[in-house]
């Protein structure tokens, strides 16, 4: 795996060097926002994930996400926070985080995060093919398919673009039994894993990203049930 770590604290760089070194990961280090968008603009295609601080010098770690997802939609990012900053987190989420890790953290906490977000990865972030109807699909109703070995999900045989990994876990969930309502705290456990220790309006800011990719393509196709959760419903597309 190879990590972008983006964090001022020489400190806290040299500590998670000693942990990368011992998975035998290739590591880089960025101090700044600035210099952290142009080492991933560099190569953005070597990096299977970015480690994010929020607090940075030159360009704060919310314009970086910001920055990263224009470059690539899809590179898992998790980002560190200080344990106080709720709204941060929510809105760094909002903005394409996958996960964040509170600050001050474990390093062995962060290298099994980091794991557990990988291990949903590593089958690629492969991209949609042509035709969409030579594929072998996990999940197939009337209007919607998809594919967990290329990760590639449909709506009216149009690619839904530019999932995160935890969107395109998030619409498997619920697109896996339709009309099944899930609450917020199903959801967390069902895509974040009992390792994950978010709140619900982790759910909420990732279930808006992914309404607003799905709806570029079809109709809202997942529905709020107030006072209970979410579910995916698309038995009255046209």
């Amino acid at each position: 795996m190879q990590i972008l770590m983006v964090e001022d604290n020489h400190s806290v760089c040299e500590m998670m060097a000693m942990f990368f070194k011992k998975e035998k990961w290739t590591f880089e280090f960025a101090y700044d926002g600035e210099e952290a968008v142009e080492k991933f603009r560099e190569n953005h295609d070597q990096w299977d994930l970015v480690l994010l601080d929020l607090n940075l010098p030159k360009k704060d770690g919310m314009q970086v996400a910001a920055d990263i997802r224009q470059i690539s939609p899809v590179v898992p990012i998790i980002m560190l926070t200080a344990r106080d900053s709720e709204s941060d987190q929510v809105l760094g989420l909002e903005m394409g985080a996958d996960d964040y890790v509170t600050k001050p953290f474990s390093p062995l906490t962060l290298i099994a995060r980091i794991k557990a977000l990988h291990r949903r990865i590593q089958m690629g972030n492969v991209q949609p093919s042509a035709d969409a109807t030579t594929n072998d699909f996990d999940i197939q109703t009337k209007h919607f398919k998809l594919n967990t070995k290329t990760r590639e999900a449909y709506l009216n045989g149009q690619p839904i673009k530019d999932l995160t990994p935890k969107e395109f876990d998030l619409l498997k969930a619920l697109a896996s039994k339709p009309k099944q309502v899930f609450s917020r705290e199903q959801l967390l456990q069902l895509v974040w894993n009992y390792e994950y220790y978010g709140d619900e309006r982790t759910v909420d800011a990732h279930i808006k990203k992914l309404r607003q990719k799905i709806e570029k393509v079809g109709p809202k196709v997942i529905q709020t049930v107030w006072g209970v959760g979410y579910k995916f419903d698309d038995s009255e597309v046209d």
